[in-house]
């Protein structure tokens, strides 16, 4: 896979829903009962971060649920890119970007959102083909002003920024034309998940699905 392709893919993917789910789960056997409920709230676009032993059994309980697309979050090795792939997801999300973690996705033809907080990074993103990033950790490196000035400069980049984002401040982001999607973990929050109260969280995905900028 180029990195054209993978721009080409991860902008479909960012296009599903205005939120990505980022999740952070420790029990694998919540995990398709977890994907059925953002699904059904309208949240396709799934990101299971490699952060918990737990974390590719949920990739591959949650990759059988119709409608989703599930990824691999926190990828930081071309190890951990071999095993996402093999646990069945279909995109890879990073903090950050390496040649060893690119070589590995465009190899393993994995879409990789690749982690950005500088223009420094954004311009070697794009040198080598990216045009879709992730912004992070974002409310950390300037929030929305920050994603606002490097629009005239860096038109072709365009962001999922995710770090502190939340339903208070995501129509914020959204509303910036450079911006196609946010990532959250306020649609999953840990007590729901733990109690596998799936209605509720089907309501907090169905109210991020409809946001707008």
């Amino acid at each position: 896979m180029t990195p054209e392709q993978a721009s080409t893919e991860t902008s479909r993917l960012c296009g599903l829903a205005p939120v990505v789910p980022v999740l952070v789960i420790d029990d694998a056997s919540r995990a398709e009962g977890l994907a059925r409920a953002l699904v059904a709230g309208g949240l396709l676009a799934l990101e299971v971060t490699l952060r918990t032993p737990a974390a590719l059994d949920a990739i591959r309980a949650m990759s059988i649920v119709p409608g989703g697309v599930v990824g691999a979050g926190t990828l930081l090795t071309p190890q951990d890119v071999e095993a996402a792939k093999a646990a069945g997801a279909t995109f890879g999300v990073s903090p950050g970007a390496t040649d060893p973690l690119l070589d590995a996705c465009e190899a393993n033809d994995l879409p990789l959102l690749a982690g950005c907080s500088t223009p420094s990074e954004v311009m070697r993103l794009l040198s080598r083909g990216y045009t879709v990033a992730k912004f992070f950790p974002a409310e950390a490196n300037g929030g929305v002003p920050m994603l606002k000035a490097w629009g005239a400069p860096l038109p072709q980049m365009r962001f999922c920024p995710t770090g502190g984002v939340s339903l208070k401040n995501a129509s914020d982001y959204l509303a910036l034309p450079n911006v196609l999607c946010v990532g959250g973990s306020w649609v999953a929050p840990a007590h729901l998940v733990k109690a596998q109260d799936w209605s509720a969280i089907t309501t907090l995905a169905a109210e991020a699905a409809a946001l707008r900028g």
